[in-house]
């Protein structure tokens, strides 16, 4: 089982044990792509941190992901999770009002805003102790 650890407000937490929230959206920033996505361009799959062909349309392909971890609470000890199954995941760039693609600069580096969103669905294990 392909396992994504994640951090989380308590109160994010709580919500998702209830059933009250049912998505979990991340943001995907060049520290982080290669956790949540690869590049799609003209049928060929990248890795995040490769280098990218400099024409071509590039699509974003979501890690598949059977679960998610979210911890809560202190950085230290034993921390309160649950292990939520992801029921799907969607990669989407980010646009204006105007409908523009929202674009970052980073390390002197372009890259376009996106992010994450994973459907979750039944709770597969909790530790709250």
């Amino acid at each position: 089982m392909n396992i994504l650890t994640l951090s989380i407000k308590q109160k994010y937490f709580d919500e998702i044990l209830v059933g009250k929230k049912t998505h979990e959206y991340r943001e995907i920033r060049p520290t982080n792509a290669k956790k949540y996505i690869t590049y799609l361009c003209d049928g060929k799959e990248y890795k995040a941190d490769d280098e990218l062909p400099e024409e071509g349309e590039i699509e974003l392909k979501p890690i598949k992901y059977d679960a998610i971890k979210l911890l809560t609470g202190e950085y230290r000890g034993k921390r309160p999770y649950i292990i939520v199954e992801v029921k799907d995941a969607e990669a989407s760039i980010l646009t204006d009002d105007e409908g523009k693609d929202i674009v970052y600069t980073y390390k002197g580096e372009e890259y376009l805003a996106a992010q994450m969103d994973y459907t979750l669905g039944k709770i597969l294990e909790k530790h709250i102790d």
